[in-house]
């Protein structure tokens, strides 16, 4: 576990580092037009390829025989992934109308056809989570990051505009199948078993779900900002979310393999001291980036993208806030779908979406494209955090076990983003600002939390039943729930 949490923190700061570097170059590149119309695509292509596996690359990776189960989960995920990219094919020039920019239906076409790749990779990606394989996930990023990059900045540089953006991402994924299947050493077959199907869908079609609905309610506010302000104001939010989007990226997609192989250890046990653990080293991770992002966030996007995408900073105040709060909400369902709850992480995804609907619409018709970002904050934690805790509470945990530890590093946050706030307003230069105000911040809330963390690291962790000694991990399609 302390092997796979190296690899994959590596992997997922690598690929930050990369995409922010590279999110820069294009942003100076592109104008926010072409942003826009690239991430009505994106977002089309986002949400259907969370379907595209039907969750089945997690029932092979907490299957007993996965070997016995693989063929019949392989036709499973190319039938699906197949209908879902002619169903985007035929509807891009509607919903790209729908959305506000018909120039997006070419950039939606384009993209269609990683879901088919993506559904082709299922199995042999299942088994290299399974196995703990974080290194060799790590090669195969890497490769399709450097395709992926290299392809954007020399297409855009020939005049493709977000075009150059879709063929990049569709070149990288047949990369990272390829790859895939290699480094697994799995050989594509395919076959059908209708008890394994019947069994694989049961399983599954709960996750695919609420995998769906989840990056529905996440990119819900996209469509209401192309709707009401057009691509121009759609390309100034899409970038600050990206920006929000980091600490989950960074902080969530690292922890997430671990923290689910330790509840997974524990998944017949009392779950408390374990829940306790996870969620305070958690809180205390993700609340100095979170809040930082939020009191600093017009230095931020000044310096890293330039004075043009300034507008994006009102957005990110409450974004760069939930971005943190995101992380937590990820360790919850990562635990529930550790108890076998994955019931209840698609009942919480349908309340979200439910609740977020008419908050998004409110608040960007109110104020703006930072009335959006207060929104996702005011949502999660008035109407999120507490519907997650019933679920806890149904699946064995007590509420008092989030709660006990969440408090800490939010209440250390209070003072350190007092100072951030206080010294940048007392800078003229951006970069100055964002370097000394987030640095005196940091220190602030070290000295608060340090001795907290390293108690709290430190206490003792239940034993694993000798029983439960096959470890699973869910693939990140999945853990986005």
């Amino acid at each position: 576990m302390r092997q796979g949490l190296v690899w994959s923190g590596l992997n997922s700061l690598a690929l930050r580092v990369g995409s922010l570097l590279t999110g820069i170059a294009l942003a100076r590149l592109l104008a926010p037009e072409d942003f826009g119309v690239y991430a009505i695509a994106l977002t089309t292509q986002t949400v259907l390829i969370t379907l595209a596996d039907l969750g089945l690359s997690a029932d092979l990776i907490r299957a007993e025989r996965p070997e016995e189960r693989a063929p019949t989960v392989a036709t499973l995920c190319i039938l699906s992934s197949s209908l879902l990219t002619t169903l985007m094919v035929l509807t891009a020039v509607p919903l790209a109308t729908a959305l506000g920019s018909p120039a997006a239906a070419p950039v939606i076409v384009v993209l269609a056809f990683t879901l088919v790749l993506g559904g082709t990779g299922v199995v042999p990606y299942a088994k290299l989570q399974r196995d703990f394989e974080q290194r060799k996930l790590f090669l195969v990023d890497g490769c399709g990051f450097a395709v992926t990059t290299g392809l954007s900045i020399g297409l855009v540089l020939l005049g493709m505009g977000p075009m150059a953006l879709a063929w990049a991402r569709l070149a990288a994924q047949v990369v990272i199948v390829v790859l895939q299947f290699t480094l697994a050493r799995v050989r594509p077959r395919l076959g059908w078993n209708r008890a394994v199907a019947r069994g694989a869908v049961r399983f599954g079609l709960p996750l695919a779900l609420a995998n769906t609905l989840s990056w529905a309610l996440l990119n819900v506010d996209t469509v209401v900002v192309a709707r009401i302000y057009g691509p121009v104001a759609l390309g100034f939010y899409v970038l600050a979310f990206n920006v929000a989007s980091w600490p989950m990226s960074a902080i969530g997609q690292a922890i997430r393999p671990v923290v689910l192989a330790a509840f997974a250890r524990q998944q017949h046990e009392d779950p408390g001291e374990s829940l306790r653990r996870a969620v305070g080293l958690t809180a205390a991770a993700a609340a100095p980036v979170g809040i930082l992002l939020a009191v600093l966030a017009l230095p931020v996007v000044t310096v890293l993208y330039g004075e043009r995408w300034a507008p994006s900073a009102a957005a990110l105040a409450g974004l760069g806030a939930f971005g943190g709060l995101r992380i937590v909400l990820d360790v919850l369902a990562t635990h529930l779908i550790a108890r076998g709850a994955a019931t209840a992480v698609l009942v919480t995804q349908v309340c979200w979406i439910v609740a977020l609907v008419p908050a998004i619409l409110a608040g960007v018709t109110w104020g703006g494209l930072a009335g959006a970002g207060w929104a996702h904050l005011a949502v999660g934690v008035l109407f999120v955090l507490p519907v997650y805790l019933v679920a806890i509470r149904r699946s064995g945990g007590r509420a008092g076990d989030v709660l006990g530890n969440m408090w800490q590093p939010v209440v250390a946050m209070v003072p350190a983003a007092l100072v951030a706030y206080l010294v940048a307003a007392q800078i003229d230069g951006p970069f100055t600002a964002l370097v000394v105000a987030g640095s005196l911040a940091l220190l602030v809330y070290a000295a608060l939390v340090a001795r907290w963390v390293r108690r709290l690291a430190r206490s003792p962790q239940p034993e694993a039943p000798a029983a439960l000694t096959e470890v699973t991990t869910l693939p990140e399609s999945v853990g986005r729930a």
